[in-house]
């Protein structure tokens, strides 16, 4: 029986030409060539502001270049938000549910196959949470498929060989089966790690997320981060949880912004600045700067204000 592992270069060779179409350059340049125009130029990223949901979401892709640069016609699509709890989305402890849908649209118009909507849900049941999430109906109106991924037959174990901590991790298939990933978080707080943005929502992809929070937290997300990295991350800053974060209920606040990015820490950075934090004082991204995930230094980002 063949090994069933996935490596971190079996897992970037597959990520590696959908990136680099994003900066304009052929599968032949390879991932390298794709890090020394990000080291070249700094990170883009986009900013939406003072518009609905769904146009705050066109306007930071289409600043990208237009999801046409990550999802080529018969692409299989994974679109990764928070839907961990059982909260409205006017709580603000999940993804807005138009932010999904707008996603989901966007990769279907690009000429998407298939696009999968998932994330592993911790409240139960997981009916009710996508209900209450408002995610379910909003996505699969669009054309999506939403599943829980509660069931350990849905991961496979993936080696991480640079993680100083997190050696190994059991992966949703999904991720390596896409074709794209896009990573969905919201901004908020959370008691254990100050926020949680996009490096923090990739733990809604591994199995025993526990494990994390029973070792070194900070330092897990950034193994993690360094090893899977996203196509695109969309960030929902529309509300925002400030209080008696990840779940809530808490104080809550409307920025109405989506940040968009290729660059996951120049995304999560900015979302920082939203919560009215600074990037440097984030244990895992700091971390997660320091294995070389991205960009925390907002100077060193070029911003695009849509």
């Amino acid at each position: 029986m063949a090994d069933d592992r996935m490596t971190r270069r079996q897992f970037l060779q597959r990520t590696a030409a959908a990136g680099l179409a994003a900066y304009g350059l052929s599968e032949l340049a390879g991932l390298e060539g794709l890090r020394e125009v990000e080291a070249a130029g700094g990170p883009t990223i986009a900013v939406a502001s003072k518009k609905a949901p769904a146009a705050l979401v066109r306007a930071a892709v289409e600043a990208l270049g237009g999801m046409r640069a990550f999802v080529k016609p018969g692409s299989v699509v994974l679109v990764k938000p928070n839907i961990a709890w059982g909260r409205k989305p006017d709580q603000a402890a999940t993804t807005h549910p138009e932010v999904v849908a707008e996603i989901v649209r966007l990769c279907k118009a690009a000429g998407a196959r298939q696009v999968k909507v998932m994330d592993h849900i911790l409240d139960s049941p997981d009916d009710v949470v996508l209900d209450m999430t408002g995610i379910e109906a909003a996505a699969k109106a669009a054309g999506a498929q939403v599943i829980s991924a509660r069931s350990v037959a849905m991961y496979q174990r993936m080696d991480l060989p640079r993680a100083k901590v997190l050696k190994s991790a059991d992966v949703l298939r999904d991720v390596r089966r896409a074709d794209v990933f896009i990573n969905v978080p919201i901004a908020k707080v959370h008691s254990g790690t100050t926020v949680t943005l996009g490096c923090k929502n990739l733990m809604g992809v591994v199995w025993d997320r526990g494990a994390w929070h029973r070792t070194d937290l900070d330092q897990c997300i950034a193994d993690f981060a360094a090893e899977v990295k996203p196509h695109l991350v969309v960030l929902d800053a529309i509300r925002t949880l400030l209080t008696n974060g990840p779940k809530g209920p808490g104080q809550t606040a409307s920025p109405g912004i989506v940040v968009a990015g290729t660059d996951p820490l120049a995304v999560d950075a900015y979302g920082t600045t939203i919560l009215g934090r600074k990037p440097q004082d984030i244990g895992h991204l700091r971390l997660a700067s320091a294995a070389g995930v991205g960009e925390i230094r907002l100077d060193r980002v070029k911003v695009k204000h849509v």
